[in-house]
């Protein structure tokens, strides 16, 4: 048996490890901090809850219902992305003894809590984007909340099976499956309709990036762990800890500032996954409160006007004269969404679009004065005039010239103003539930990554690389607003480190986490697919 096998068999119980870094005392401080933090999550949420529904009338009981139920489902992903995801950001900052467990773990939530809170909510409409635009638009009719139910249901399911036997599985992945599986199952059960699945455009950005973030974390981390090598002359930096002995300051702080910036970026980018599909459940059960942003400003209001005026005036330049206007401007929006061709009308009815949007706004002044049967269609109408924007001068077609596409993105922005939001209060509670998360279930993957992935402990400075990477990895996702997975950037920086440091890869669980990654996808279409099927079917 060689002697890094040997070190390997030698290690006690993982479970024991864990233990012996833990303190009652640091465990009631970190519970009474939790306890507050949800005391004040409740209390902030519950208020602003109130003043949303101060002036909306239900006519049952059963929206509600079904709205504690589809928020419960949703804020349960959360929660288990925080325990199975987050537990990534904490692993080598208590495998090098930076941070006592309870102490990290705590810390962590934390920073994720203030990532949420201070994301821009470009990933949240990223991930709706790869729904059939069909079902986004009739998210309050069954349809609809059996696409929401099916895939944050799968998404739930095969993230607790992953975390049952401690393999550092993706939540984006996951949830990209389940996406696919519904977009699949919705196309498959309407085959002869014409109505669409996923949008495998979109679905191919996002999934070139999952493919390609463990391989940037791997080839990255391992690089600049042997640039610090080869320029970083502190010998302790490359040793392994010493029994449960502290690292010296300078490398603590540093192993703690990555923890914290992988925590805080986490939170920014994996917390609007859930977020995007929140704001569907809302709209679809209480559109009144929240189909339109009725924070938005008379002033605001006005810009939109302007902003109308000239993108309308840019449209009617590109009308092609052949074309003759349908008998609804949406659906003729909407099948260019779907098939991505632009037909005759499609300009037509886009400018009918723009100027009905404008003159319905300029009658009421205000998003909140539009009557309550009239703003989930002026939501829609908003929703797919944005969307075919977005598309038209993504394919340059027609071919607008930098000016007129200075106009129009002008005006998609003052429309995802209005639609695209997300209230604090959302916000409050996907953190709340991330953190949660993180302190509850950390162990299993914590101790996968700081045990199970190299032969050799995690010495001060791989375990910096790693995270260091992980933190600019996910940051510039963040920024060109693409969903990223947490965990497959810093379990294969680990492995780079490992790699570059000649300290040996334990084979068998690198197999394990390869065997989730290639099966996470499929798994999670299949059973997100099967309860679409079943929910819509129930429904």
């Amino acid at each position: 048996m060689s002697e890094s096998a040997t070190a390997v068999a030698a290690r006690p119980p993982a479970a024991a490890l864990l233990e012996k870094k833990m303190h009652p005392t640091h465990a009631m401080i970190s519970g009474g901090v939790v306890l507050i933090a949800l005391i004040v999550g409740v209390w902030f949420i519950a208020s602003h809850i109130s003043q949303d529904f101060s002036g909306v009338t239900l006519g049952s009981a059963w929206p509600y219902i079904l709205l504690i139920i589809a928020l419960l489902i949703a804020l349960g992903f959360e929660f288990v992305n925080g325990f199975h995801d987050t537990a990534n950001a904490v692993a080598t900052v208590i495998y090098t003894h930076s941070l006592e467990p309870n102490i990290a773990v705590v810390w962590s939530g934390m920073c994720n809590l203030a990532g949420v809170l201070t994301s821009s909510g470009t990933v949240a409409f990223t991930v709706i984007t790869l729904l059939p635009v069909e079902l986004i638009l009739q998210v309050s009719s069954g349809a609809g909340f059996a696409m929401v139910f099916a895939l944050l249901i799968a998404a739930i399911l095969w993230n607790l099976s992953t975390w049952w036997f401690g393999l550092p599985a993706s939540s984006s992945h996951t949830m990209v499956g389940s996406i696919i599986g519904v977009g699949v199952a919705n196309q498959l059960m309407s085959v002869h309709t014409g109505t669409s699945g996923v949008d495998w455009e979109q679905a191919t950005k996002v999934f070139k990036v999952l493919l390609i973030s463990p391989i940037v974390g791997f080839g990255a981390a391992a690089l600049l762990f042997l640039v610090a090598k080869a320029t970083i002359k502190y010998p302790g930096l490359y040793e392994a800890p010493k029994g449960s002995t502290p690292p010296p300051w300078p490398i603590r702080a540093l192993l703690v500032l990555t923890c914290t910036g992988v925590s805080f970026f986490h939170g920014s980018n994996d917390g609007q996954k859930g977020m995007g599909l929140i704001m569907l459940i809302l709209i679809g059960t209480v559109p009144t409160a929240y189909a339109l942003n009725h924070a938005v400003t008379p002033a605001d209001v006005q810009q939109f006007i302007t902003a109308s005026d000239n993108a309308g005036k840019i449209l009617d330049a590109h009308v092609d004269k052949t074309g003759l206007l349908g008998a609804d401007a949406r659906t003729t929006v909407t099948d260019y969404i779907r098939t991505k061709q632009l037909q005759p009308d499609t300009i037509l009815a886009l400018r009918e679009l723009v100027e009905d949007l404008s003159h319905e706004v300029a009658l009421y002044k205000e998003f909140k004065a539009v009557p309550a049967n009239q703003q989930t269609n002026v939501r829609n109408d908003m929703y797919v005039a944005s969307e075919a924007i977005r598309l038209m001068q993504k394919n340059h077609n027609p071919a607008f010239t930098p000016a007129e596409n200075s106009v129009l993105t002008a005006y998609k922005g003052k429309v995802d103003k209005a639609t695209k939001f997300i209230p604090t209060w959302v916000k409050v509670a996907v953190a709340l539930a991330l953190g949660m998360g993180t302190m509850v279930g950390w162990k299993r993957i914590v101790v996968t990554v700081g045990e199970k992935i190299g032969k050799e402990h995690l010495t001060y400075a791989q375990g910096a690389t790693a995270e260091l990477v992980a933190m600019a990895t996910i940051f510039a996702a963040d920024n060109f607003g693409l969903p990223v997975s947490t965990t497959h950037v810093l379990s294969s920086g680990v492995a780079g480190t490992m790699a570059a440091n000649r300290s040996g890869l334990q084979m068998s669980t690198i197999r394990n986490i390869a065997a989730a990654w290639v099966f996470t996808l499929p798994a999670a279409a299949l059973l997100s697919g099967t309860l679409f099927w079943l929910f819509r079917h129930v429904a």
